[in-house]
This record gives C-alpha cells, structure tokens and sequence, in this order.
C-alpha cells in the first residue's frame, strides 16, 4: 500500500517542479521584457531631449520602418523635426500623427503648434477649435492665446493667456508673451509689470529682461531695470537702450548708452561699434 502512495507523492512533486521551473522561465522573461522596454524609454527620452535632432530624426525612422503602425515613433519624427527647425515638414508629420486612430487631442494641439512655427495662424486656429473645451491644458491656451492675440482679439488672447498662467509652474515664458502682446497693443505700464513677473519666474530669461528695457523706453524711461543680469548681459542691455533712444529722437541719450554698453562688454562689441559710428 506504501509504494503506489510513494509513486503518486514523487509524480506530484515532480509536477510541481516542473511549474516552479516554469514559473521561474515566465519572471525571467517578464524581468527581460520590462528591462528592454525601460531601456528603450530611456532612449526615446534622450532623442526627444538632448539628441542632436538630425540624429533624433534618424532614429525615429529607423524605429518607424521596424514598427511602421507605432504612434510613438511617428510622434518622436514630428517632435524631432520642430527641433531641427524643419517646420513645414514637421506639420505634414503631425497630420499623419492625427490621422493615426491612436491619435488623441494632445496630438492636435502640437499640430496646431507646428503650424504657428510655420506661420499658418489660419490653419492653427481651425485645428485649435476642433479640440474639446475639455482639454484643458498649458499648451493648448497659450497656442489659444497666441492665435487670439495675431487676430487682435485682445480680450480672449488676455483671458486665455490668464488660464495658461494658471495651469503651469513655469508661466515664465507666457508671461513674456503676454507681456510683449500688451507692449505691441500700447499698454506700457502692464507689459513692464509681467515682464518683470517672467524674470521672478525664470532670472536667467534674457528676451523677458531686454522686452523690459524695451517697454521702460517707450516712457523715456532709460535706466535699466534692477534685476539678475551678467556684465555681457547688461551691456547688451545698454545697447537695447541705446537704440530705443536713439529711435525716439533722444539721441544725445543714445551716443551715451552707446558708449556705456562698449565699454561695458567684456569682449569686443561690435553692434554697438557699429550703432554708434553711425550716429557720427
């Protein structure tokens, strides 16, 4: 009686190693197949980033004709090709990144982004008003923002560029935008404190600093303005100074702050040079 209980206990436990070495074939697997893909994360992250974005275009085709229906990959060409500057190639990429049935409105929005970089506001705006009202997202109102503000509708573009700055934490950048749209419309006194915002957000922003000086100058108003700034910095400073003086007529004011961003610079400045043997 004890040996075919012996028999069936030793083919159960035979069984039972077997599904432990299977098991343990199955986590190694799953552990290969989760390093891979983390691997290939990691790469698609650094041509999206860092890459040189020729190389990052490259790379993205090659991974597309070894996987031609992946949207990653065609998302990582479109990206790839606004780096390169290659915008009128970037929007076609974008369209077929929409047309993909992966495609979601995040996707329309960096459509709409490729078109404004080509300078197509029309086309970006038809594509910004088929997105939801529910996509509320950064990119999306400050593209609105900037649609509204080249149409001149300068209540919308203030009330999108405002929800814009509520939904990021880095509003440096389109509070320079919308810094600069007050500056164009007149509005001296808000351009100046928003610009001044953008440098609180971001010291090292150099357009937010020189719109600034711009926007003091318009008021005849040439000191530079007390913020972070590097001795080449303020030089350049000086020399936007200069300039808007000189363009406003104040010319004696304009030789001087001339002068100043020369002398200033640590190296050779050779634009001022140039502005002020001009003036004679």
């Amino acid at each position: 009686m004890r040996q075919p209980v012996f028999k069936i206990l030793l083919v159960g436990g035979i069984f039972a190693l077997s599904a432990c070495g299977e098991a343990g074939k199955t986590d190694v697997t799953r552990a290969v197949s989760n390093a891979a893909a983390a691997e290939a994360e990691s790469i698609r992250e650094i041509m999206l980033t860092v890459a040189e974005p020729r190389e990052a275009v490259a790379y993205f085709q090659r991974q597309q004709e070894i996987e031609p229906d992946e949207i990653d990959h065609q998302r990582g060409i479109a990206t790839s090709l606004v780096r390169a500057g290659r915008q009128a190639e970037s929007v076609l990429a974008w369209q077929k990144v929409v047309d993909h049935p992966d495609s979601g409105n995040e996707d329309l929005v960096f459509l709409a982004d490729a078109m404004i970089r080509s300078s197509d506001w029309a086309a970006a705006k038809i594509v910004l008003d088929t997105i939801p009202p529910t996509h509320e997202t950064f990119a999306r109102y400050r593209l609105e923002a900037m649609v509204a503000d080249s149409n001149r509708q300068w209540d919308r573009a203030d009330s999108f560029y405002e929800t814009a700055v509520d939904l990021t934490t880095t509003p440096a950048g389109v509070m320079n935008n919308w810094g600069y749209s007050k500056l164009t419309r007149g509005d001296t006194d808000a351009a100046e404190r928003l610009f001044t915002e953008a440098i609180t957000y971001d010291p090292k922003m150099f357009t937010a600093k020189n719109n600034l000086v711009l926007a003091r100058a318009q008021r005849r108003n040439y000191a530079l303005p007390i913020v972070p700034m590097t001795q080449e910095e303020r030089a350049q400073l000086l020399h936007t100074a200069g300039l808007a003086a000189v363009k406003q007529g104040d010319l004696d004011v304009g030789r001087s702050l001339l002068t100043d961003a020369i002398d200033t610079h640590p190296r050779h400045f050779e634009a001022a040079v140039r502005a002020l043997q001009t003036l004679g």
